[in-house]
């Protein structure tokens, strides 16, 4: 079992930044690709980002490609989402999840990932 407990989000202004934390717990996530996802009041949960087991490798959406950066700290079992320029359109409940699968392939797909934390609401006030 894998526990995701996201974190760092809030309220801030346009333009303004935010980072959230992943942090896992019960199994390590080292061999696994780490995406974030979002959800906004009556859409549909959409890809964000996703990294690949060592960092080496990102994939964004392109809402937010150039404005966000994902990262990992494997030592600390736990994952970022830097967000930057922040935009109204970008309010929404964050999500992480880890891949099913081991290996360094990015994933976009919900159903690609098999653990998901509860997810941390952030909203831009414009």
């Amino acid at each position: 079992q894998v526990q995701l407990v996201e974190s760092g989000g809030g309220l801030v202004q346009a333009g303004g930044s935010l980072r959230l934390s992943c942090a896992a717990s019960g199994r390590t996530l080292n061999n696994f690709s780490m995406g974030w996802f979002r959800q906004a009041p009556g859409k549909e949960r959409e890809f964000v980002a996703c990294i690949n087991w060592n960092g080496a490798t990102t994939s964004y959406a392109d809402s937010v490609k150039g404005r966000f950066t994902t990262s990992r700290d494997n030592a600390k079992n736990t994952v970022y989402l830097q967000m930057n320029s922040l935009k109204p359109e970008d309010t929404a409940v964050y999500y992480c999840a880890k891949s099913r699968l081991y290996g360094s392939t990015l994933y976009r797909a919900i159903g690609d990932f098999d653990y998901w934390g509860q997810g941390t609401q952030v909203t831009v006030s414009s």
